[in-house]
């Protein structure tokens, strides 16, 4: 071996030690549409509309994207990097970099958070997704259009009860939306994840910019929906507002749960991480902005109110949908989009918990992902249960599908992502995350400050809020 060929392997990173070390992303693009694939789901199309809504327009907009910027970015930086140069599933990842580091085995407890908020998450996460089905086939099914006239409102209202009461109905979407989630997943990194997302990815944007075409060539609301996003109003904007802005920026980009650590695992190791990242946040943003400026003329067509709450996209739109020219095939078009959306979620999500039943049982990729997801899916019908059957069954005031919604979004997630900054911001050391992150420039200097300072301050801030105010 030459000195040169010896310096080299004396100062390369070290490579990965999990299984991610022979599976990878066939390439730099597959790991970002995997990613954004990822990051859009139901927030970017359900929560981030009617948020908007409820806090304003554009001014929460504006602290939205400040938010992203400043706290969503470098912790998904901090996700790649700590996925990447550890390997593996997440508990791996943070015990192998522990391991290395110096640092406390304690600090495995991240990936273990991450891995049983991705089993929550999606357990209930996929009953939601289904409704997008079920509207799916109620659209193809004329039921939306068959609702119009004066009494639409309550009509589409009356549709959604009748939903949740059902059961069954609900079983088939929770059921439908699993299913193609263990499919995808066992097929594994490249001829899976990689496979679908190349698919779903541009198909979602297709279909995204087709609907905000529709709207604005046929409501006459257009510049009136991009005045109320992009205009700040300040007077509307209040503490909480900027909270809760801080707190959809963090979640929005599926950080806090390890998803994306685990597909940081089978990045190769000469893929630039930081422009990956800012490409990743850049196209959820997008996803979010358009989804807006597709849904809001139409809800502004119709004189409807676009502070609805979560039932914007499930009561409110439809009502629009009833009303407006070849509504029944943009209501297909939309909820079928809303489904592409959900699912490609749902598979980042399993995917941290496949890795880890993969290192750690005898089941292989196949077998653990059919184990992992069979799992879900019954505990899944806890959620299912508790808008019918099971409504009165009630823990610390609760109903079951609100129980896990509140302990993942307002304990696990915060804290997992507070950790995994601190970790990549104070434990992991300098040297190994210049490597990771490709430079020691003023952009590195930035990240390591952001994720010491800025970003702790801002997840903390959001959890303490979040825990006074379920406490009153």
């Amino acid at each position: 071996m030459t000195h040169s060929a010896t310096l080299a392997a004396r100062t390369a990173p070290p490579a990965a030690t999990g299984l991610a070390a022979t599976q990878t992303w066939s390439s730099r693009l597959g790991f970002i549409l995997a990613a954004v694939g990822s990051a859009v789901g139901l927030g970017n199309i359900w929560k981030f509309p009617y948020i908007v809504g409820e806090y304003g327009g554009g001014a929460f907009v504006l602290v939205y994207l400040i938010c992203v910027a400043a706290i969503g970015l470098p912790v998904l930086i901090a996700e790649i990097v700590i996925g990447r140069r550890g390997g593996g599933s997440p508990i791996h990842a943070m015990r192998t970099l522990a391991q290395r580091e110096g640092n406390s085995r304690a600090w495995s407890l991240v990936g273990w958070i991450g891995i049983v908020c991705a089993f929550l998450i999606l357990s209930f996460y996929s009953v939601v997704a289904g409704w997008s089905l079920l509207y799916l086939g109620f659209a193809a099914g004329g039921e939306i259009t068959a609702s119009a006239g004066v009494d639409a409102a309550d009509k589409m209202a009356s549709l959604f009860t009748r939903l949740l009461a059902d059961p069954g109905r609900l079983i088939a979407g929770h059921t439908l939306i699993m299913a193609a989630t263990i499919f995808v997943v066992m097929r594994g990194v490249r001829g899976g994840l990689e496979s679908a997302v190349r698919i779903m990815v541009p198909g979602l944007f297709a279909i995204l910019i087709g609907l905000v075409i529709f709207a604005a060539a046929t409501t006459g609301e257009f510049a009136r929906a991009a005045a109320f996003l992009f205009r700040p109003n300040f007077s509307a904007l209040t503490l909480d507002a900027v909270l809760v802005a801080l707190g959809h920026a963090f979640f929005t980009l599926s950080i806090g749960m390890t998803a994306m650590m685990a597909y940081g695992a089978h990045l190769k190791r000469g893929d630039d991480v930081p422009s990956a990242a800012l490409a990743i946040a850049g196209l959820d943003t997008v996803v979010a902005l358009l989804a807006g400026l597709a849904i809001f003329p139409i809800v502004f067509s119709q004189g409807l109110e676009p502070s609805a709450g979560p039932g914007l996209v499930f009561v409110t739109l439809p009502i629009a949908f009833s009303q407006i020219a070849y509504g029944g095939v943009i209501a297909c078009v939309f909820f079928l989009f809303l489904g592409i959306a959900a699912l490609s979620s749902t598979i980042s999500v399993l995917e941290p918990v496949v890795e880890y039943m993969e290192e750690h049982t005898p089941f292989g990729r196949a077998g653990s992902a059919c184990i992992a997801g069979g799992a879900i899916w019954i505990l899944g019908l806890g959620s299912v249960f508790a808008f019918n059957i099971g409504a009165d069954v009630k823990l610390f005031g609760m109903n079951f599908f609100d129980l896990l919604d509140y302990v993942t979004a307002n304990i696990l997630l915060p804290v997992g992502g507070m950790l995994v900054a601190l970790y990549a911001g104070r434990a992991l050391s300098e040297k190994a995350a210049r490597e990771e992150f490709g430079g020691g420039g003023l952009a590195f200097h930035a990240w390591r400050f952001m994720l010491r300072y800025v970003a702790p301050a801002g997840i903390g801030a959001v959890l303490v809020t979040n825990l006074i105010q379920s406490a009153h």
